[in-house]
C-alpha cells in the first residue's frame, strides 16, 4: 500500500521551501500532508500552502475515510518529518509532471517519482 501526493498540489509547497532555502515537512495529524518549513500564513496562523495525500484531506475526505487510510498506513501516532529540498527527488518532482509515492513501514519511509495518475495505463 501507499500514499500520492499529486504533482499539481505539491510543486507550490515545494517552490516554496526552495524560495524559502528550507525544508519540507511531511506530516501526520489532520490528514497526511507537505509544508514548507517556512511559509506564508493565512490570518488564523495556519500554514497557507499544503499538499495532501489523496485520500486524506480532511477538506474534502469524509474523517472516517482519511482517518483509515493514514492510520493503516502509517500508524496510529501523528508526526513530522523534515526533508532537505536538495534531495534530488524534490528536484524530480519540481523538474516534471510526476506524483509522489509515499510507501512507509516500520522503520522507513520511502519516497518514489511515479507517473501521474492521467498517465497509467
Amino acid at each position: 500500500m501507499s500514499l500520492r501526493f499529486r504533482n499539481a498540489d505539491l510543486r507550490p509547497v515545494l517552490a516554496e521551501a526552495l524560495a524559502n532555502k528550507c525544508r519540507v515537512i511531511l506530516v501526520k495529524d489532520e490528514g497526511v500532508y507537505w509544508l514548507s518549513e517556512h511559509g506564508e500564513r493565512l490570518p488564523n496562523g495556519h500554514q497557507k500552502l499544503l499538499a495532501y495525500a489523496v485520500g486524506c484531506n480532511p477538506n474534502v475526505d469524509s474523517v472516517e475515510d482519511w482517518y483509515e487510510l493514514a492510520r493503516n498506513e502509517l500508524g496510529g501516532d501523528d508526526f513530522a518529518e523534515y526533508f532537505d529540498m536538495q534531495e534530488r527527488i524534490m528536484r524530480q518532482i519540481l523538474d516534471s509532471n510526476d506524483d509522489l509515492k509515499l510507501v512507509a513501514t516500520a522503520t522507513k519511509l520511502t519516497l518514489t517519482v511515479i507517473a501521474p495518475e492521467s498517465e497509467r495505463s
